[in-house]
């Protein structure tokens, strides 16, 4: 598709672009599929299409296009009008084109558990590359608390002196959705250690938000937990893996048959590669299908690699830029500690402290401004101005 159509740009650089904004569609209730898009159309022309508020697809311009049609809901005949004298394309071409892309949608629609963020580009493009309008995500730190069997040290709290209230996390889940950003993390800390965290999955799902959690995934183990969050729309979890605790590995059990996107963080505490793959063996044993891996010392670096591959030859896809909670031995935190800046950092996500305080990602000492009690703009700006 992109192949004919990107040539085809360049020979009419002043075609007008879709229009900057955010477009909703809900399928109409005779639809087996009720599935419900939103797309959000940056200034560039490229943009991301959110689908049944679990999968983001970041889009590159043609694309982009295309889904506005969609989104749009545009008869296929107007559609190929459209693209004939935008572009000057052939109408069978134009039409093969914009049908291979809602077959893709399509089937994503319809595909369970599907990873929460796709990049449906026909054309390669570098993820986080580009000036954007609002970032992809924030990462939501509902608490530095922790459970009693955790490190003490394994959360910042020295600069948090409160937490924010339930209202007060709803109105800032509320501030960047108006703004466009269209998926939240909810991390700590353990963020099940918050009574109103359903509460809080449930206003994003209401919202139109892909919502996601990180935790170490004890609570699962509690009857009804996990069915209690499903109930509300959480979209995805990573849970964060104790490979030593058979408990930790039970709670990767709990999620395992369920319809949610599962990704297991393991991180690498020392060069002993066999017991590094043993623990691969068993999550891909386990069914486990997407794997997180860092390292508790820059030096290991040549170990994480190998890893990486090893847990690729097992099939398991790699997730790398989903946080992982806070600690010295966090590699994100140890990148920070030699002034390198984590890709995507400050752009693509922000991440908000219990208080509201608003830094690049976690780890980061420089706060761009609290979300709870200054706007969304103000911030924004400071973050794209670092």
């Amino acid at each position: 598709m992109i192949s004919i159509l990107n040539p085809i740009r360049k020979l009419f650089p002043s075609v007008e672009r879709i229009p900057p904004g955010v477009y909703h569609y809900q399928a109409p209730p005779d639809d087996p599929r009720n599935y419900r898009l939103h797309l959000r159309v940056e200034n560039d022309g490229r943009g991301i299409l959110i689908v049944n508020a679990s999968t983001v697809l970041h889009l590159n311009e043609t694309a982009t296009e295309y889904a506005y049609y969609f989104v749009e809901n545009q008869p296929l005949d107007t559609v190929v009008r459209q693209m004939t004298r935008r572009y000057r394309v052939e109408p069978a071409q134009a039409r093969a084109d914009y049908l291979d892309f809602t077959e893709r949608v399509l089937t994503l629609i319809e595909v369970p558990d599907l990873d929460p963020v796709t990049f449906l580009d026909f054309s390669r493009q570098e993820p986080y590359s580009t000036r954007i309008s609002a970032p992809y995500r924030l990462d939501c730190a509902l608490t530095y608390r922790l459970p009693p069997h955790a490190d003490p040290a394994a959360a910042p709290t020295k600069r948090v002196e409160r937490e924010l209230s339930t209202a007060e996390w709803i109105s800032i889940l509320e501030k960047v959705w108006q703004a466009g950003v269209p998926q939240v993390i909810f991390t700590g800390g353990e963020p099940t250690l918050r009574d109103d965290l359903p509460e809080l999955i449930a206003h994003a799902e209401k919202l139109g938000q892909v919502s996601g959690l990180l935790t170490d995934g004890r609570r699962l183990l509690e009857p009804g937990y996990l069915d209690n969050l499903l109930g509300t729309g959480l979209d995805h979890i990573m849970i964060l893996l104790d490979p030593e605790n058979e408990s930790s590995w039970a709670a990767i059990q709990v999620p395992l048959p369920e319809d949610i996107y599962l990704v297991v963080h393991h991180t690498l505490k020392d060069a002993d590669l066999e017991k590094a793959r043993r623990v691969i063996d068993r999550l891909a044993e386990a069914g486990v299908q997407a794997v997180s891996l860092s390292i508790s010392d820059p030096a290991l670096k040549d170990s994480l690699a190998a890893v990486a591959d090893y847990a690729a030859n097992r099939h398991l896809s790699l997730v790398w830029d989903i946080p992982v909670p806070y600690s010295s031995f966090n590699p994100i935190n140890l990148e920070l500690k030699n002034s390198e800046i984590v890709e995507g950092a400050g752009r693509a996500w922000l991440y908000v402290e219990p208080d509201g305080d608003v830094i690049p990602t976690q780890g980061a000492s420089q706060v761009l401004g609290n979300l709870s009690s200054e706007a969304w703009n103000k911030i924004w700006s400071s973050a794209k101005s670092r």
